[in-house]
C-alpha cells in the first residue's frame, strides 16, 4: 500500500521520480498515487469479510473528480455536505442512489436538489431540519429517507476542532432524545425513517474509542427496539485515523515514531464490525481520510535559507493557503527531500511565503539539509489538502497530478492570476 518510497536516494511515486513531476508541472503541486487509492479502497472493503454494507466516501476529504471516479469504480458511494459536492459526485459517475447528504446546515435548495437527484438518504441533525425536509419532500411529491444523527457524548481525543460527538458540539441529537424524535418523525407524511447515524470525530487512532461508540450504538438500538422503534440502517460514520509520522523511512532521514503501530482503517473496522453486526442492521461507513490521505503528497520548492540568531528558517514556495492543516490544527506531516545527499541533519522551521506568522508547515523539525532550488515533499497530504486551499495573498491554487505506474496525468490545472481576478 505504500507507493511513495525512496529508490536509492530518489523519492518515487510508484515508478515516477517526484523531482521529474515537480520540474514538469511546477510547485506547489499535489501528486497522487492511483495504486494507493485503489489499495486503500480494497483493504477497507475486505475488512467487512463479506458482510453486507455500504461505504460512502466522504467527499469533503478530497473532491477531485478524477479521484472520485476511481473511488466510485471500486464500488464506493459518496457522502456529501453541500450541493456542490453532490454535483461533483454525480459528475464523477457515482449514482445518486449511492449518495448520502450530511451536515448541520442544509439549505432548502440543497435539499430540493438532492431529492430530485434521488439520493440514498439524508443524515439529519435537528427537528427543525426534519420539518423543513418534510415540507420540501411534500412539495416535490417524494418521501425523504433519513437517518437521525445521534450525539453519543464520547470524547474521541485529538484537536478540539475535529471533535464532533461531545454534548457541546453542534452535531446531532442527544442520544437520550432519539426515541422521542424518531417516533415523531415516523409520523410525518413525507419522511421515511430508516435508521441512525453517528460520527464521533476525525483522525481517531485508538480502537478503544470506536469500540465505545459501537457499544453505545448497539445499546441504543436495543433500547429503541424495546420502545417499539425498529430501524433497518446503522451508519457508523468515519474518522478512521491514519499514520502521519514516520510514514516513509530511509537511513538519511530522521527516524519518526508513529502514533500507533499497525494503524489502518481496516484494523479499526475489524475491531467494531462483529459488534455492529449484532444489530442486524444494514451497515454503512463514511471513510474519507483513510482512503485518500496516504495517496497524496504536496511538493514545494525551497526558495531561501534564512539563519537568525535563534532560528534556521527554510522558506518554501507553498504556504498555509495550499495546506492549512499544520496552521489550523497543529497537524503533523512528515517532510522529506525529493533527493537525498550526503549532508548533515539540521533543525529548522519550514515556512511559507505568506504574510502571516502562522504560515508554517513545521516548527523545529529535524530534516536533512536542503539548499535553494531543491524540493521537499509533505507526506500524507491527500486528505484535507487542496479542498481547504485558498487564494489568500491572491495566490493561485496548485495543480494536481495523478501517477499511474510510470505515467503522470494532470487532473487539475494550476489556477491562474486571471481566474482569481475574474469578477
Amino acid at each position: 500500500m505504500q507507493e511513495f518510497t525512496y529508490s536509492d536516494t530518489t523519492l518515487m511515486a510508484e515508478s515516477v521520480p517526484l523531482r521529474a513531476v515537480a520540474e514538469e508541472f511546477g510547485t506547489p503541486l499535489y501528486v497522487y498515487s492511483k495504486r494507493s487509492v485503489l489499495d486503500h479502497c480494497r483493504n477497507i472493503e475486505r475488512a467487512f469479510e463479506g458482510h453486507p454494507h455500504m461505504s460512502f466516501y466522504a467527499v469533503k476529504a478530497n473532491a477531485n473528480r478524477a479521484l472520485l471516479r476511481l473511488i466510485g469504480e471500486e464500488g464506493f458511494g459518496a457522502d456529501v455536505g453541500s450541493v456542490g459536492e453532490l454535483h461533483v459526485a454525480l459528475a464523477a459517475g457515482i449514482h445518486a442512489a449511492k449518495i448520502t447528504f450530511s451536515g448541520v446546515g442544509k439549505r432548502e435548495d440543497e435539499m430540493t436538489a438532492a431529492l430530485r437527484a434521488g439520493i440514498h438518504a439524508f443524515n439529519v441533525e435537528s427537528t427543525e431540519e426534519i420539518e423543513v425536509l418534510d415540507a420540501i419532500a411534500g412539495h416535490e411529491k417524494k418521501k425523504a429517507r433519513i437517518l437521525l444523527r445521534v450525539n453519543l457524548d464520547i470524547d474521541a481525543g485529538g484537536h478540539a476542532y475535529v471533535s464532533t460527538s461531545l454534548k457541546q458540539n453542534k452535531f446531532g441529537i442527544p442520544a437520550r432524545q432519539s426515541a422521542e424524535v424518531l417516533r415523531w418523525a415516523k409520523g410525518l407524511a413525507h419522511i421515511d425513517v430508516r435508521g441512525i447515524h453517528s460520527h464521533i470525530g476525525s483522525q481517531i487512532t485508538k480502537a478503544e474509542t470506536f469500540l465505545r461508540a459501537a457499544e453505545a450504538l448497539v445499546s441504543l438500538l436495543r433500547e429503541l427496539a424495546v420502545a417499539g422503534i425498529h430501524l433497518t440502517d446503522l451508519d457508523f460514520g468515519g474518522g478512521f485515523g491514519v499514520q502521519y509520522r514516520g510514514y516513509i523511512a530511509h537511513p538519511q532521514i530522521p527516524v519518526e515514531e508513529p502514533e500507533e503501530l499497525n494503524l489502518s482503517a481496516a484494523t479499526l473496522i475489524r475491531t467494531v464490525a462483529p459488534l455492529l453486526r449484532e444489530t442486524n442492521c444494514r451497515l454503512s461507513i463514511q471513510p474519507g481520510r483513510s482512503v485518500i490521505a496516504h495517496a497524496g503528497v504536496l511538493l514545494v520548492k525551497v526558495l531561501y535559507r534564512k539563519q537568525t540568531e535563534d532560528k534556521l528558517f527554510v522558506v518554501v514556495d507553498g504556504g498555509m493557503n495550499d495546506l492549512i492543516r499544520p496552521s489550523l490544527y497543529k497537524a503533523y506531516h512528515q517532510i522529506v527531500p525529493l533527493e537525498l545527499f550526503a549532508r548533515e541533519q539540521e533543525s529548522a522551521d519550514i515556512v511559507g511565503p505568506l504574510c502571516e506568522s502562522g504560515d508554517f508547515f513545521a516548527i523545529d523539525r529535524r530534516i536533512p539539509r536542503v539548499e535553494r532550488g531543491e524540493f521537499l515533499a509533505l507526506m500524507c497530504a491527500g486528505a484535507y489538502g487542496y479542498v481547504l486551499s485558498s487564494n489568500y495573498n491572491a495566490r493561485p491554487r496548485p495543480a494536481e497530478v495523478l501517477v499511474d505506474g510510470s505515467t503522470r496525468t494532470l487532473i487539475r490545472r494550476r489556477e491562474t492570476i486571471e481566474q482569481i481576478n475574474e469578477a
